[in-house]
């Protein structure tokens, strides 16, 4: 559940050349303060990259490990948060150590598919702060929800209660987490990587 806590920071350290950058790689900018005409480069994915490894990284260690100096970078990263490819810092949490034992996926099936009562559904399950992921599915059932609780009875408990009287719910379907292999992973970016060299 995941993520992180502000930071500015450095960056990367030698071009894909193997020497540093010139000027116009680390300050070339365009109307309105963006630090490029609008692709993702090279160093704008570095930063991702780095940003979601460790989001607390101040803005001269940022700017170390993707080689510019600092002011190029604190613009960049600004600009990555104003083009909405960042969305936030938070905090990871561990759920067990909080007393969540219980991980739950539910298949919501709606009574009715119109987009009317879909809306209303949608807007009731984002009020649920133990659901902590909610997708629209394809095939059997409407929506895929992750829930969280304390234990099995209090699951119990959340379903009769709440679950179950969400407006336009028919059914749910639930199965448990046994064991995580993987949460909380960082968004894949070679893509882009690809891309930006081209």
């Amino acid at each position: 559940m995941a993520s992180k806590s502000t930071a500015q920071g450095k960056t990367m350290s030698k071009s894909a050349a193997g020497q540093p950058p010139s000027e116009a790689e680390e300050g070339h900018t365009t109307t309105g303060g963006a630090p490029h005409g609008g692709e993702l480069d090279r160093y704008d994915v570095a930063i991702l990259a780095e940003l979601q490894r460790e989001a607390r990284l101040s803005n001269a260690e940022l700017a170390t490990r993707i080689g510019l100096s600092p002011a190029p970078t604190w613009r960049r990263v600004r600009w990555l948060e104003e083009q909405g490819f960042i969305t936030g810092y938070r905090a990871e949490l561990d759920r067990r150590r909080l007393g969540l034992g219980v991980l739950a996926f539910v298949r919501v099936d709606a009574d009715r598919n119109n987009a009317s009562a879909t809306q209303v559904l949608e807007q009731a399950i984002r009020q649920l702060p133990e659901v902590i992921a909610c997708h629209y599915i394809s095939g059997a059932g409407t929506f895929e929800l992750q829930v969280l609780a304390t234990d099995l009875d209090a699951f119990s408990r959340f379903t009769i209660d709440t679950l179950l009287n969400l407006p336009n719910v028919k059914d749910i379907h639930t199965s448990f987490s046994l064991g995580e292999v993987k949460a909380g992973a960082a968004l894949p970016l070679g893509h882009l990587s690809k891309a930006a060299a081209k």
